[in-house]
């Protein structure tokens, strides 16, 4: 069982750490070998000290809390791409759960808080960009009701183009005895 709260200053080390090898684990075989290997847990909380600390910033960030502290961690705000005919759209910009510990409900557990608290802020739409070669990502996100809407674009890694995919949902009133934000 995990708790999910904001994320404070206290745990900038432990959320790089969670994405750093997140990263690696989830992208290997997919993005270059030598960008995963460059990755840092001191270098990306550096990043995150300087993002977190951004006045005006109006990103949110929350951390799901185990038995050994934070686990997982997703990041949303305003959606940063142009969707259209969708109403006011948030987007998840990044979502990773610890690894070892994939597939106990950590990431389905972040998701429906940050749905929770899109739809609190008046977002109608969430969407959120799925690298094309990253099926593990798609099924989970499509359980949770996320469809692709057809827009893509490319990213550089190391010299390697990668095409990611917009999936979208819609917001909704969560069910009697479901998740919140499912």
């Amino acid at each position: 069982m995990v708790h999910v709260r904001e994320m404070d200053a206290g745990d900038i080390e432990a959320v790089s750490a969670i994405r750093v090898r997140g990263w690696q684990a989830a992208y290997d075989g997919i993005v270059p070998q030598t960008y995963l290997d460059a990755m840092t847990v001191e270098g990306d909380a550096e990043q995150r000290r300087q993002w977190f600390s951004q006045p005006g910033r109006q990103a949110r960030d929350l951390v799901a809390l185990g038995d050994r502290g934070p686990v997982g961690w997703i990041c949303f705000g305003p959606c940063r791409s142009d969707v259209p005919d969708t109403g006011r759209v948030g987007e998840v910009y990044a979502l990773y759960v610890s690894p070892d510990l994939i597939g106990r409900g950590i990431g389905r557990a972040l998701l429906g808080e940050a749905h929770a608290r899109m739809k609190g802020q008046g977002f109608g739409v969430s969407a959120l960009w799925v690298l094309g070669d990253n099926q593990r990502a798609q099924r989970f996100y499509e359980r949770a009701g996320y469809q692709p809407d057809g827009a893509v674009q490319d990213d550089d890694y190391d010299g390697t183009t990668l095409t990611e995919l917009r999936y979208q949902r819609v917001l909704r009133t969560p069910r009697q005895g479901a998740p919140s934000g499912w």
